[in-house]
C-alpha cells in the first residue's frame, strides 16, 4: 500500500485536492473537520492506495464533495472559514513526495473569479453528474 500522487490548489471558498489514480475503483473518501482520508484500488494491477491528510485549517465535512473520473478523483473541500488563504494543504511543514501544488489550476484571488466551485457543482468537466458525491 502506498499513497496516491496528489495535487492541490486553493480558492476563496474551497481547497481542491486531486488524487491522480488511473483506472480507479473502490474509491472511499472521508471528510472530517480537520482530516481527509482517501483510499482506492488503481491501475491494471489493482494496487491499494491510502492517503491520510491532517489539514492546515478546518473544513465543512458536510459541504465537501468528490467527483470520480477514470484518471483521477477530485475533492472539493469546503473551507470552514471562507476567504482564508491556505499556505499549504497539510498541518505539518514536512515535504511529502506524493503531494504537489497544482500550479495549472492556481489563481490569483484578486481577479475576483471563483468559477471552479460552480463547474464542480454542475459537472462541467464531466459528461454526467452521476459521479458527484
Amino acid at each position: 500500500m502506498q499513497p496516491a500522487f496528489a495535487k492541490w490548489y486553493d480558492r476563496t471558498d474551497c481547497v481542491f485536492t486531486e488524487f491522480c489514480v488511473e483506472d480507479n475503483k473502490d474509491v472511499n473518501v472521508n471528510f472530517e473537520k480537520s482530516k481527509l482520508t482517501f483510499s482506492c484500488l488503481g491501475g491494471s494491477d489493482n494496487f491499494k492506495h491510502l492517503n491520510e491528510i491532517d489539514l492546515f485549517y478546518s473544513i465543512d465535512p458536510n459541504d465537501s464533495k468528490h467527483k470520480r473520473t477514470d484518471r483521477s478523483i477530485l475533492c472539493c473541500l469546503r473551507k470552514g472559514e471562507s476567504g482564508q488563504s491556505w499556505p499549504r494543504l497539510t498541518k505539518e511543514r514536512a515535504k511529502l513526495n506524493w503531494l504537489s501544488v497544482g500550479f495549472n489550476h492556481w489563481k490569483d484571488w484578486e481577479d475576483g473569479s471563483d468559477e471552479d466551485r460552480s463547474n464542480f457543482d454542475h459537472g462541467a468537466d464531466d459528461d454526467s453528474q452521476d459521479n458527484l458525491e
